[in-house]
């Protein structure tokens, strides 16, 4: 087993944690919690054999194989496949003696290899390397790509599988989902359960962790405590400590009421779709989860847009891509308006930051129309955009520009105010941002965003390089935006909590998908079944493919005037219900049941009355134009 007894760790002159005592035994999984620059990579260097503890002990078995995800690989020309089987070290030892044992022709050394080799499975390393491959989102033509020709995040996912390649009694993992889609995650997630040695794995998605660690390290006030359960667990009894604390307690109750009142607000409209109720049930468990982040120093609001022009923006009939003759997505048709909160899945490559890109602007429609509305105000970002900050400039002075560009220069002080919200405070509000770690840039570009008012949010990844704290702050602040969302992330508690409607990218559409987030590793899982069911029978001829293509374009055809339907109905309830409010306020004066108003009062009840049964009406028909298309998308998704 991995145990610290009495463990204290410096770095510099500053002391990260001490008095460090804990077991983590074979095959438990533990994720390594707290603030940056607590100390979580710096036990990690311990663990590696980079740093030497400053007191206490760190033992484990001498014979630990342990493995790490390289932060760099070498932009070599050696194949994809072939580098992920260098991961199982004690393979390459033995296929190195083989090599050697075949040149000295030395018949029994190389029969005792191969009988080694088969022992340790090296004979289905290929095999292993390639489920890793494709497990993290590669395609098979990728496989004998070179190095070289992948972009710095595929590296980063090369580097993973080559890790996960080795069999290791500790894997330690940093971030391993920052540079993965949510299908990744997901399959991650299902490889990491199986993994029979110890995980201590460094992640900032909760329900990642959720679905992945029993035990929880967490590093607070130079304290590191084990915690048993997940995420959410250890944020309930990190709840109960702080709900000890009078001044804690206090705001605690402030939090727990903000999100009280956003429940309240929302439970209007929950009976209207499925997606809505099963965000109603997470935005009240959210009120357990305020507590355990009472003294985030993250904490701000978007403000309301100048204009909400509906629809914001539309696509007719769009392609788009970066080819012509080879579109990515074709034949788009959306339109956006005001409040409407979307959240786009798909596998990595479908098209997800294309389509992004497309309602940006920053691609233009290879045919087709993209239109938008006079008053459009776009808040877009993605990780490309970290990159174009000025290495010189501070957060201050990008804060300062982008006022100045949108002609509402403010107050230093109130520049200050509002960047301090986002983590910038003192100093590091006027140092430049040049030194700034990605989670730093990405907040500062989040804060830029925020000043612009926008009433179109185009989110790509937003949470890539952001600690729970600070996705827990934008969770609650999307929440309350006013504007529209179209938002693609791997954080699904993100997603879960700020999105009411799902939009599947598959075989070059973007289509509703009629589950629930949460049903969507089942739903992922047997999509997968079947892709391998038919290639076990071979792959689908083209006559096939265009059936296939043709019955989901009349699946659709079939769910647009439902949809529609359903809309026009919530719509004229929206209206029957404000009307009738406005009845009830006049009919509960007291005054207009004096004989002077009795004509007022009988047109008052009769109005009243016909209301109340178009109302009835209308629900009735609401409920059985919902139920139908409900189950409509459920045969479709089946």
């Amino acid at each position: 087993m991995l145990q610290f007894t009495d463990v204290a760790l410096r770095r510099g002159g500053k002391i990260l944690f001490e008095r460090a005592s804990f077991q983590l035994h074979p095959g438990q999984r533990a994720a390594l919690t707290g603030a940056n620059g607590c100390g979580k990579s710096s036990l990690f260097a311990l663990l590696l054999g980079g740093l030497e503890a400053d007191g206490g002990n760190v033992s484990m078995p001498d014979d630990w194989v342990i493995s790490h995800v390289a932060q760099e690989s070498e932009a070599g020309t050696q194949g994809a496949l072939e580098y992920v089987i260098d991961g199982d070290q004690q393979l390459r030892e033995l296929e190195t003696k083989l090599t050697a044992a075949t040149e000295a022709d030395d018949g029994h050394l190389i029969g005792t290899l191969h009988g080694q080799i088969d022992t340790i499975g090296g004979y289905q390393a290929r095999t292993r390397a390639a489920h890793l491959l494709t497990g993290l989102g590669f395609s098979t033509g990728q496989f004998d790509q070179q190095i070289h020709t992948f972009s710095g995040g595929w590296r980063m996912r090369l580097n993973l599988a080559q890790a996960l390649m080795c069999r290791s009694d500790l894997l330690l993992l940093d971030e391993p989902t920052n540079h993965l889609d949510l299908d990744a995650v997901i399959w991650l997630e299902s490889w990491l359960r199986a993994y029979t040695g110890t995980l201590i794995l460094i992640s900032h998605d909760r329900d990642f962790i959720d679905a992945v660690a029993s035990r929880i390290l967490h590093i607070e006030h130079k304290t590191l405590t084990l915690y048993t359960g997940g995420y959410s667990d250890f944020e309930h009894q990190r709840a109960e400590k702080l709900a000890n604390q009078q001044a804690a307690h206090e705001k605690q109750q402030r939090e727990i009421q903000h999100m009280a009142a956003f429940v309240a607000r929302f439970r209007a409209k929950a009976t209207k779709a499925k997606q809505a109720q099963s965000r109603l049930k997470t935005l009240e468990r959210m009120k357990l989860i305020a507590p355990a982040h009472i003294d985030s120093p993250f904490h701000f609001t978007f403000f309301p847009p100048r204009r909400s022009p509906n629809p914001l923006l539309r696509l007719d009939h769009a392609d788009a891509g970066y080819q012509t003759n080879s579109p990515i997505l074709q034949d788009l048709n959306l339109a956006i308006s005001p409040g409407e909160r979307i959240g786009l899945l798909g596998r990595n490559g479908a098209g997800k930051s294309t389509l992004i890109k497309l309602l940006a602007g920053e691609l233009p429609p290879l045919r087709g129309e993209r239109r938008e509305a006079r008053d459009l105000n776009i808040g877009y970002f993605a990780q490309h955009q970290l990159e174009q900050l000025h290495p010189e400039h501070s957060a201050l002075e990008h804060l300062q520009q982008t006022a100045k560009h949108l002609d509402n220069e403010a107050l230093e002080q109130q520049l200050r105010d509002f960047l301090g919200g986002f983590g910038f405070v003192g100093d590091q509000a006027l140092s430049p941002t040049e030194p700034f770690s990605g989670g730093e840039k990405a907040r500062l570009v989040l804060a830029l965003l925020v000043w612009q008012r926008p009433n179109l949010l185009l989110l790509d990844e937003p949470t890539n390089h952001l600690d729970i704290e600070m996705r827990l702050a934008l969770g609650n602040a999307l929440q309350d935006f006013e504007g529209a969302l179209v938002v693609v992330s791997h954080d699904r508690h993100l997603l879960r909590i700020t999105t009411d409607q799902l939009l599947l990218v598959h075989d070059g559409n973007a289509d509703e998908f009629p589950l629930s987030l949460d049903e969507y590793p089942r739903w992922l899982a047997s999509q997968q079944s079947r892709n391998a069911s038919h290639a076990d029978g071979g792959t689908l001829s083209a006559n096939q493919r265009k059936t296939q293509k043709r019955k989901r374009a009349e699946q659709r055809a079939k769910l647009r005037p439902l949809k529609n339907r359903v809309q026009q109905l919530e719509k004229a309830l929206d209206e029957l219900h404000a009307r009738q409010k406005a009845l009830e306020t006049r009919l509960a004066d007291t005054d207009l049941y004096g004989e002077a108003h009795k004509d007022e009062l009988k047109a008052l009840l009769t109005d009243k009355a016909n209301i109340d049964r178009s109302l009835g009406e209308t629900e009735e028909a609401w409920l059985e134009a919902s139920d139908e298309l409900e189950t409509l998308q459920q045969d479709t998704a089946d």
